[in-house]
């Protein structure tokens, strides 16, 4: 009778064991969910790979590509292109940053508006209206953006050698099929603008820990545009001050890099381009720019401006912002500072503007 019972006792265990499993077999059908959430996990590391960085010495550069060919009858147009690097010791690219001063100037009645402000495309954001009004995959900023990421880890001759295609609307799209994903538009001008950004024009050496950030940024004027006149043409000047700045976790300037861009393109008073003009960024024309030549200054533009750009490594942006300056004899406002003087006598409120924006504008 005992063994019967004992028998009983057992078999009503393995029941309810029995029974407990199969209470849990609910949990087992959540796991593809949490193994669903796995690859999602996993796709971010290369994210966070491609932006992290070891600590090391680094150099940031950049270019600028820049095109009238869009200005008509009616209208002037300057679009340019910057792209801010930074690149590894073995000239790779550690983290790309791109923008467009796409400026343009309505001159069909024959006049120029000297106050017009500009917003460059990154600043334009969804207002600048791919996908609204071009169909676009994705608005220009994340198209960019695809293409920052796409560029890291290669050298500046890697990206000029990017293949390209003539698509159906005439524009130059990449043929590889992981960048055209995430960018259908022209690539010419950033593949442009990134190759001259790995070269040697604009540069500044620096050494990090890896815990740092980029940003550009851009600020067109057209204060100094002139009307035509019964004597002479007029004179569209959308002048573009870059700026560029790696930034480490306080917000304290690594290094940086400015320059700045003066085409001119001409009109009648019908409204008519009869010419345009432009020979290069500053830093480009270096000694043809002229300063010394012509204009009896301490040095030429490129050494002033490199000057300036090393002076403001160690401040924040508000710092850079509230650089103390004087006007000189001709009305220019000029560093009170002796030290930053000493090596840049030139008007010196656009390079703080830009720098300090570029330092806002970091990620």
């Amino acid at each position: 009778m005992k063994k019967i019972a004992a028998l009983l006792l057992t078999l009503c265990m393995v029941f309810a064991l029995a029974a407990c499993g199969s209470a849990a077999a609910p949990a087992a059908t959540e796991a593809p969910a949490a193994e669903a959430e796995t690859p999602a996990a996993e796709a971010e590391t290369p994210a966070a790979e491609e932006t992290a960085a070891a600590a090391g010495d680094y150099t940031l550069g950049m270019g600028i590509s820049l095109s009238t060919d869009s200005s008509k009858t009616g209208n002037a147009q300057v679009d340019a292109t910057v792209a801010a690097v930074v690149t590894d010791a073995d000239g790779k690219i550690v983290v790309c940053r791109l923008d467009v001063a796409q400026s343009k100037m309505d001159i069909s009645a024959g006049t120029v508006d000297t106050a017009k402000t500009f917003l460059t495309k990154m600043e334009l954001g969804d207002d600048y209206g791919m996908v609204a009004y071009g169909n676009a995959i994705a608005e220009w900023y994340d198209q960019a953006k695809a293409f920052e990421s796409y560029v890291v880890g290669m050298t500046g001759d890697e990206v000029a050698n990017l293949e390209t295609v003539l698509n159906d609307s005439g524009h130059n799209v990449s043929t590889d099929e992981t960048l055209l994903a995430g960018c259908t538009m022209d690539i010419v001008a950033f593949k442009d603008a990134v190759s001259k950004a790995c070269g040697d024009v604009n540069t500044m050496a620096f050494t990090s820990d890896g815990t740092f950030t980029l940003g550009v940024a851009a600020k067109t004027t057209a204060a100094e545009s002139t009307d035509p006149t019964d004597d002479a043409d007029g004179v569209v000047k959308m002048y573009t001050d870059f700026g560029a700045a790696v930034v480490d976790a306080n917000g304290v300037i690594l290094a940086a890099v400015n320059d700045a861009t003066q085409p001119q393109i001409s009109f009648n008073a019908d409204g008519e381009i009869t010419d345009t003009v432009f020979k290069g960024t500053k830093m480009e024309l270096g000694d043809d720019y002229g300063m010394v030549a012509y204009g009896a200054a301490i040095a030429e533009w490129d050494a002033q401006s490199a000057a300036f750009s090393a002076y403001t490594v160690g401040k924040t942006a508000d710092e850079v912002r509230g650089i103390e300056t004087t006007e000189n004899d001709h009305g220019y406002s000029v560093a009170a500072d002796e030290t930053l003087y000493a090596s840049c006598t030139m008007q010196i409120t656009g390079m703080m503007d830009v720098i300090a924006q570029a330092a806002d504008y970091a990620r």
